[in-house]
């Protein structure tokens, strides 16, 4: 059975009646399952996980970016992590009998949707990206929201469909197609952001760290302690416990431990192999949290429901 996955990240952390009705938007789709919500105070970003088919899953996308297009406005909009639009980032994921092909498809539908429906620009990424240059979401990304107004004029960075016009409560979207991730962070017993910085730059791929590793250091003020906020793009390339050791190392040398550490979202099976869950001293984790738990289900009933 074919399946994709769908993670919208939406640029609200904060407001739980906002974050619940966007959870109920698709709660209240048919053909679609909501698997799971993430909202964060300090990134003020939330993230929210549900499957369907190639079919159903764009209904329940659209759904919820009309939802949260009309509540989030981003010109007040503040948070720690990157972000360029109300709707941040929206990838599909292939998962049971789908391969890339339909998730690419998916996003390229919904991307030409999203933008003639909502006039709201769209930038393709990852594997549904239709210029090599941004294949890689930080380049999309680079500046943020801040930058888009500028960033729309210059003819290389205009959106790959809507018009290159900045709307100041919207900005941009980025939709994109991958394999499964690992959005996991490890936060650690200090309030030191440059050594969390440092540690984030010598993990990450692009600094000469580790292979399909993304990382920053940021700051978390609710928690206080810092934070190395990673997405592991191929975790058969590096996986959970290769970044965690080395970063509980790195830090231990500087005197600092690891106070605990969290996924977002869910995770392959697969990833968590060789990684207790105590080990890696990480908070909320069940079963629920594995993408094949909810696949069982999904088979077992033949269907979405």
């Amino acid at each position: 059975m074919k399946i994709i996955e769908c993670v919208p990240n939406i640029s609200e952390g904060r407001n739980a009646e906002i974050i619940t009705v966007l959870a109920e938007v698709i709660r209240n789709t048919d053909g679609v399952k909501l698997l799971h919500v993430n909202a964060d105070a300090d990134h003020n970003r939330s993230v929210l996980t549900f499957i369907g088919t190639p079919e159903t899953i764009i209904d329940g996308v659209l759904r919820l970016c009309q939802e949260a297009l009309a509540r989030i406005d981003m010109r007040f909009h503040e948070g720690i992590h990157p972000r360029m639009g109300a709707v941040d980032v929206v990838p599909f994921v292939p998962l049971g009998d789908a391969v890339l092909a339909d998730a690419v498809s998916a996003a390229h539908r919904f991307g030409h949707l999203a933008a003639d429906k909502m006039d709201v620009p769209v930038y393709f990424y990852g594997e549904a990206a239709l210029k090599e240059e941004r294949r890689h979401l930080a380049h999309v990304r680079r500046g943020g929201y801040e930058a888009l107004p500028a960033k729309m004029q210059r003819a290389a960075e205009r959106p790959d469909r809507g018009e290159p016009v900045f709307h100041p409560r919207r900005g941009a979207m980025a939709v994109g197609a991958r394999k499964p991730l690992i959005a996991f962070n490890v936060n650690l017993d200090t309030t030191d952001l440059e050594l969390a910085k440092k540690i984030a730059s010598s993990v990450r791929a692009s600094s000469g760290g580790f292979a399909a590793v993304m990382a920053i250091g940021l700051f978390l003020e609710t928690k206080g302690c810092v934070q190395v906020s990673m997405n592991l793009t191929d975790y058969e390339k590096t996986s959970i416990k290769t970044v965690y050791d080395y970063i509980a190392e790195r830090a231990a040398q500087n005197g600092v431990a690891v106070l605990h550490s969290e996924l977002i979202g869910l995770t392959p099976c697969d990833a968590m192999k060789n990684a207790r869950p105590d080990y890696l001293k990480l908070i909320d984790f069940n079963e629920e949290r594995l993408i094949e738990f909810h696949l069982g289900r999904c088979l077992c009933e033949a269907g979405i429901h």
